[in-house]
């Protein structure tokens, strides 16, 4: 049975902001999801030239994947958010915001260089780093003690923080032009948009749990 997040109604951009692995499928099938993003799969799979039946199936795979991937005790899965995400968000947006400013001080006359890339990285760090740590701070700590329904309105702020950081996710894509390097990039180019890709699917895998799973499972303790 088809996940609804497949079903007409949802854009492109709408899947590759909410299941994991769906970016990279879009960009081997270049298929844009930012710019070109609000159309629907059957559209996009028509102008890409792509059977539709079959790139559905791609995508379902993942669905049925994500689902099999989180620990099944609240505390477990917290404890995996914050080593596996939250971590690993903070160490490498550092990194990504110094070789984003190095490529674009370096390249900003190419023809295809990231421009506003740096600036998109800033802006993203601090919406991680505040997102993160509300979490951290307050909604986990409830959460692990089964606080249950009157978790409503926090986590209602979680998931407009998430629409915030999926718009800042499609404007990294937008000024990479879809993470797609030029003929001939530097090593540093390259890295960049290595780091970029894992990055971007990264936080998409993160909000999946909390919105799929996690979340779900707290208002229902």
């Amino acid at each position: 049975m088809t996940d609804t997040l497949l079903y007409p109604e949802n854009t492109v951009r709408d899947i590759a902001a909410k299941l994991p692995g769906a970016a990279g499928i879009f960009r081997d099938a270049d298929i844009s999801f930012c710019c070109g993003g609000d159309i629907s799969l059957a559209e996009a799979a028509r102008k890409a030239g792509l059977d539709l039946a079959a790139l559905t199936a791609q995508l379902q795979a993942l669905i049925d994947r994500a689902a099999q991937d989180a620990p099944a005790d609240t505390a477990g899965l917290v404890a995996h958010i914050l080593d596996r995400y939250h971590a690993t968000h903070r160490e490498e947006l550092a990194f990504l915001v110094q070789l984003a400013n190095r490529v674009e001080s370096v390249h900003g006359d190419h023809d295809e260089a990231p421009l506003g890339l740096t600036e998109a990285l800033i802006l993203l760090h601090g919406d991680l780093d505040a997102h993160m740590t509300k979490e951290e701070k307050v909604l986990f700590p409830a959460i692990l003690q089964g606080a249950g329904a009157t978790l409503a309105g926090p986590i209602q702020v979680m998931h407009q923080d998430h629409a915030d950081t999926s718009e800042l996710l499609r404007r990294i894509e937008h000024v990479t032009n879809g993470l797609r390097l030029p003929i001939g990039a530097c090593g540093s180019w390259t890295a960049l948009y290595t780091g970029l890709r894992k990055l971007c699917d990264d936080v998409v895998a993160h909000i999946h749990l909390e919105e799929t799973i996690l979340f779900p499972r707290a208002l229902a303790a």
